[in-house]
């Protein structure tokens, strides 16, 4: 059995799903092995023959309406080919003496996407970036200048191979929350893009290579569907009776009511939620041990001969799923632990962790113990299903993956991981005298005092991410998150004195949201700036989906949902009329603008209402209300 990362997800470190699911497979027994196409396909498209046909389609242009990108491109190509190898190694970690020439900014080709250093220009003439990196930090600086050198890069594939191209995200438009197959199919009938051949050729490489009877295919995001499929696609052209299954985030979440029978040429089977089961159920039912009809959690079509032949129908035995405790140890054996790129997108130090160094991904507990924010899918199983495994069993997971990979930094992706098992761990590590790095995300509640953050910092935690979202007591109150704006002040300068890194989680556009709540949210949050609470940050809009509280009880958060048209694919984000008529696109800007500011320790000081647009009422939050909190 093969599992496959599709294109696209991160190039820093793996995704975990294949690797939870390999590993779990190959303790009950089953040949399984996996690759990771994402990784695969960008350094494809960056080799020098990848370049060159790059060069090739930039060139063939016409020359006056030449994109900015690919202009840049096909001008500099020759350095781009000269200095790519090297720079990838350097990225990889395999050639870190190469900072200082690419640090020098005269080994470098610079395109478009260097103009953003302008907005550091030091007036008084010194370094632009001195403040970041210092007079010291030249693996930094290098990999800063790297990352847009490959930025860069990609905006030219974009222009020139492929308009949907990008390396976190892959065709997105084409699957999220796509109600119809239609724009989907209608891609993967067209003519192939270059992007297109080279994932097509490396799909094949990996069938000859492990010669396997089933793949499987794991989305996380809708940013991975196109290329699932297109792998699928080639699968199949290959070897037809090779089983292919698809499954993953994207699936739980967005395929739950799937009635098109196309997807079907592409998948013998689609699988939801935890895929231990379902795929124990699978292969059964593929070894002729076990009925059709005994299938967990799967979609599939009605063979010919069958009543209602090409009906998609889903089948569900009521089976229990595997727990927590035994679904085995995350393997990376098969992946190419030393390829990928470790990149410096923002130079903030804790944003920067999602993108810099190859972290060992793990889980503390499935699902979520708190499952009540109304803007959450807590119907769903991710959410709803909490299971936590003990702090011996998790220790003995750490010490495992650390022998096999080498590697002791861990980046917990838990939604929300409880403090009782924190504490537990930690004191299992410092007893097993683990010595690790670690991250994770949480819940900014009144369990994490002052001296477990202490302790969690002494077991190796670096940062912690969690939602402070709406910045608002009413709103917070409404979404039951469960805590306020005090308690998170509090919560998160106990992990700063600790010396761990806090990112908050920010939310806009939450149902009967003003403006004034919004100005009132962003004072909050330059207030815990200026105080050292929070380190990094990030707004997002709030996207009413069919699973959360506020899409199944509309009417308890004031909105009208607007009728969806008939879903054969994917339903997950449902529009809403919320009677405030606040112009949130706008407040968006704002909020953004200011946060990233925030981020580099710039306008602190200023009135929040300068980075609006236009006038806005003043924020109704005392301007020592978040030092108060800390010394109530």
């Amino acid at each position: 059995m093969l599992s496959i990362v599709p294109p696209m997800t991160q190039l820093n470190t793996p995704y975990p799903s294949t690797a939870y699911l390999t590993g779990f497979l190959r303790s009950r027994g089953v040949d399984a092995v996996q690759a990771d196409l994402a990784l695969e396909l960008v350094l494809d498209l960056l080799s020098r023959d990848g370049l060159a046909t790059l060069r090739d389609a930039c060139e063939a242009l016409p020359h006056k309406k030449r994109p900015h990108a690919a202009a840049s491109f096909a001008a500099q190509y020759p350095r781009y080919a000269q200095t790519m190898a090297a720079t990838l190694a350097f990225l990889q970690g395999r050639d870190p003496t190469l900072a200082h020439r690419i640090a020098s900014r005269g080994f470098l080709p610079e395109g478009p996407r260097f103009e953003s250093l302008e907005v550091y220009i030091d007036p008084e003439g010194g370094d632009p970036l001195g403040w970041a990196f210092g007079a010291l930090g030249v693996q930094d600086r290098a990999r800063h200048f790297a990352t847009l050198y490959l930025n860069d890069v990609a905006d030219a594939i974009r222009e020139a191979l492929d308009p949907r191209f990008e390396f976190v995200r892959y065709a997105e438009s084409l699957a999220q929350s796509q109600p119809s197959f239609d724009p989907l199919a209608q891609a993967l009938a067209a003519a192939p893009t270059a992007v297109d051949r080279a994932l097509d050729r490396l799909t094949r490489a990996a069938l000859e290579r492990h010669r396997p009877q089933v793949v499987l295919l794991s989305v996380p995001f809708p940013g991975s569907v196109y290329a699932a499929f297109r792998i699928a696609q080639t699968v199949k052209a290959v070897n037809p009776a090779i089983v292919t299954v698809l499954g993953g985030g994207y699936a739980n979440t967005e395929l739950r009511e799937l009635a098109e029978p196309r997807v079907f040429d592409f998948f013998d089977y689609v699988t939801l939620d935890a895929g231990e089961r379902p795929l124990l159920a699978l292969l059964d039912h593929l070894a002729g041990r076990r009925s059709r009809q005994r299938l967990v959690r799967t979609f599939l079509r009605e063979a010919d001969g069958d009543e209602g032949a090409g009906a998609v129908r889903y089948v569900n035995f009521a089976e229990p799923d595997v727990p927590f405790e035994e679904v085995g140890t995350p393997t990376w054996d098969g992946l190419p632990l030393d390829r990928y790129l470790s990149l410096l997108d923002m130079l903030n130090p804790m944003h920067r962790l999602w993108s810099d160094g190859r972290w060992n991904k793990l889980t503390v507990a499935h699902g979520c113990y708190w499952k009540k924010c109304s803007f959450c899918d807590v119907s769903l199983d991710y959410i709803s299903r909490y299971d936590a495994a003990s702090a011996t069993v998790l220790a003995d997971r750490i010490e495992a993956i650390v022998a096999e990979t080498g590697q002791t930094g861990f980046h917990f992706v838990d939604e929300a991981a409880p403090p009782k098992s924190l504490r537990a761990l930690a004191t299992e590590l410092r007893r097993r005298d683990l010595s690790i790095s670690w991250w994770g995300n949480i819940r900014f509640e009144k369990s994490f005092t002052p001296e477990l953050c202490a302790e969690l910092a002494d077991s190796g935690c670096i940062a912690m991410s969690g939602g402070l979202e709406v910045a608002s007591d009413r709103l917070l109150k409404l979404m039951k998150k469960g805590v306020s704006v005090e308690q998170v002040a509090r919560v998160t300068r106990g992990f700063a004195d600790a010396g761990i890194l806090v990112h908050a989680y920010l939310m806009y556009g939450f149902p009967t949201q003003t403006v004034q709540d919004t100005v009132d949210a962003l004072e909050y949050v330059r207030q815990l700036f200026e105080h050292g609470c929070i380190q990094s940050g990030f707004f997002h809009r709030f996207a009413c989906t069919v699973h959360s509280p506020v899409g199944l009880n509309p009417e308890e958060y004031g909105v009208t949902l607007q009728p969806l048209p008939p879903v054969t694919f994917a339903k997950n984000d449902v529009g809403f009329t919320d009677p405030t008529g606040t112009d949130h696109d706008a407040m968006g800007v704002a909020l953004n603008k200011a946060l990233y500011n925030y981020m580099h320790g710039i306008g602190l000081d200023e009135d929040v209402r300068s980075w609006f647009g236009g006038r806005v009422p003043k924020t109704r939050v005392p301007h020592h209300f978040i030092e108060r909190a800390l010394h109530g």
